[in-house]
C-alpha cells in the first residue's frame, strides 16, 4: 500500500512541474502534506474482509392446529463481504511549521454485504420436525444474515483498530515522502476520535493519552 503515498506524491509532483513550466521564470516550489491528498489515501485504505457464518431462522406455530402445531426451524450458512475505513470527511490536518496535526476518526464498517453466490440448496439446513420452508422465510433469514454479519463487523473491536493502524501508517508514510522531498523532518502529532467523538491526544511518542469528551 506504500505505492498508494508514491503514487499521489509523484502526481502532486507532475503538477506542480507543469504549473512552472508555464512561467517565464523559474518559480520557488513548495510542497507540503495536503488534507485532500490524505483524504485520497483514506479512501483507497480501505480492508475487505471475508466471513463465514450461521444464522438461525426460527417461527413458532408456524403451521397445524391444536397439538399438531409445527415450529419452522431452519439455519442458514453464508459467506459476507465487511469493509472497513476511515470516515475521511472526520479526517483533519493542520500544519504548524514542522509539525503537523492530524486528527483521526476511528475506522468503521463502510459496507456489509452477504455473497449472495455463496447460498446454494445445501446451505439451508432444515431440523426434521420443521414445518415447511417458502422461499419468503428464506428471504427473511438472508435479510437476518445481513443483520447479524453487520452486527458482529462493528463489534469486532481486533479489525476496527486494524483498519485504523492500516490508515495511520500509509498517512505517516505519506508526511514522511513530503518531508524527503523538501529535506524536512516533519513531527506528527495525531488526534484519535472515537464513535462517541471522544477524542484522545498522542503527542508523537506513539501513546495515547489526555482523553477529551
Amino acid at each position: 500500500m506504500k505505492r498508494i503515498t508514491a503514487l499521489l506524491l509523484a502526481f502532486s509532483m507532475m503538477l506542480l512541474c507543469a504549473a512552472c513550466g508555464k512561467t517565464e521564470e523559474p518559480a520557488q516550489i513548495s510542497i507540503e502534506p495536503q488534507e485532500t491528498q490524505m483524504k485520497a489515501i483514506c479512501e483507497l485504505a480501505v480492508m475487505d474482509c471475508y466471513y463465514h457464518n450461521v444464522a438461525k431462522y426460527k417461527e413458532e406455530d408456524a403451521a397445524g392446529f391444536w397439538f399438531l402445531k409445527k415450529d419452522k426451524h431452519f439455519w442458514i450458512e453464508y459467506s459476507g463481504v465487511v469493509r472497513f475505513g476511515i470516515d475521511v470527511s472526520a479526517l483533519k490536518l493542520e500544519s504548524d511549521g514542522d509539525e503537523i496535526t492530524i486528527t483521526l476518526p476511528e475506522a468503521r464498517v463502510l459496507s456489509c454485504k452477504v455473497d449472495s453466490s455463496s447460498l446454494t440448496e445445501d446451505s439451508y439446513i432444515v431440523d426434521k420436525k420443521s414445518a415447511d420452508i417458502t422461499a419468503e422465510d428464506e428471504k427473511a433469514a438472508f435479510a437476518e444474515a445481513q443483520k447479524k454479519l453487520e452486527e458482529a463487523a462493528a463489534s469486532d473491536r481486533a479489525l476496527l483498530l486494524k483498519a485504523q493502524q492500516r490508515a495511520q501508517t500509509l498517512l505517516e508514510d505519506y508526511v514522511k515522502n513530503i518531508g524527503d522531498v523538501v529535506g524536512k523532518e516533519y513531527r506528527i502529532k495525531w488526534i484519535y476520535i472515537d464513535a462517541d467523538g471522544g477524542k484522545t491526544e498522542d503527542g508523537g511518542s506513539g501513546t495515547r493519552a489526555e482523553t477529551e469528551t
